[in-house]
């Protein structure tokens, strides 16, 4: 059963952060979809995606979507995402709205791009043109019918080839998924301390860490 960023067992976690900071690489390609999105992350994760992208097959690259996100940001998405189906699903209790919009956009208290630990990524070719994985980056499970899903049934078998070949070199990197997003991966904070068995994250929300 997939354990979501809204089970209380992910909030339990202790936090512990390394004191790592925020870096870029010129090694991994940008392209948000949105003005003000951040291409920062934690230097390890960095290090880990560039050892991720040595390992595709010649031609390949891995396309950064977003990265670092400030909690301002985080309660935006989250609020919006939860008003949007509030609107849609009226007979929805409070608590079944904060489970469902978790699929989507993690609780704020929680969220693993607050830490700089996560990103949304998908493959590319050397000239930039992305693969098809079966849905965009960052489309919801309400409009994508579930197809977001990582391991979705009924998408085609060139999108499940490009899944799995952006699971494996991610994986052996020693990132994590959020199985309700293909694109979604991190290292080092909640979610993956939970799938990994760590007794604590290696990092906690950027600005929580204490001044240098």
């Amino acid at each position: 059963m997939t354990v979501l960023l809204s089970d209380p067992r992910i909030a339990a976690i202790p936090v512990s952060d390394n004191g790592e900071e925020l870096i870029t690489s010129p090694g991994l390609r940008f392209a948000p979809r949105s003005p003000g999105i951040s291409p920062l992350l934690r230097e390890d994760v960095v290090r880990r995606l560039l050892s991720a992208q040595s390992a595709l097959p010649g031609g390949l690259r891995l396309l950064i979507v977003e990265g670092y996100r400030s909690l301002e940001l985080q309660e935006r998405y989250f609020s919006g995402y939860r008003a949007e189906l509030r609107a849609n699903h009226s007979d929805w209790s409070g608590e079944r709205l904060h489970v469902e919009a978790s699929k989507f956009v993690s609780p704020p208290e929680v969220a693993p791009h607050c830490t700089g630990g996560a990103v949304d990524l998908t493959l590319a070719t050397a000239d930039g043109e992305e693969l098809d994985l079966g849905t965009a980056v960052n489309a919801d499970p309400e409009s994508s019918r579930g197809a977001c899903f990582t391991d979705a049934a009924g998408i085609s078998a060139r999108s499940r080839r490009n899944r799995d070949l952006l699971a494996a070199v991610l994986t052996r990197a020693g990132l994590v998924n959020y199985p309700t997003e293909w694109w979604h991966w991190s290292y080092g904070e909640r979610y993956w301390a939970h799938l990994t068995s760590a007794t604590a994250t290696r990092y906690g929300p950027v600005s929580d860490r204490p001044a240098a």
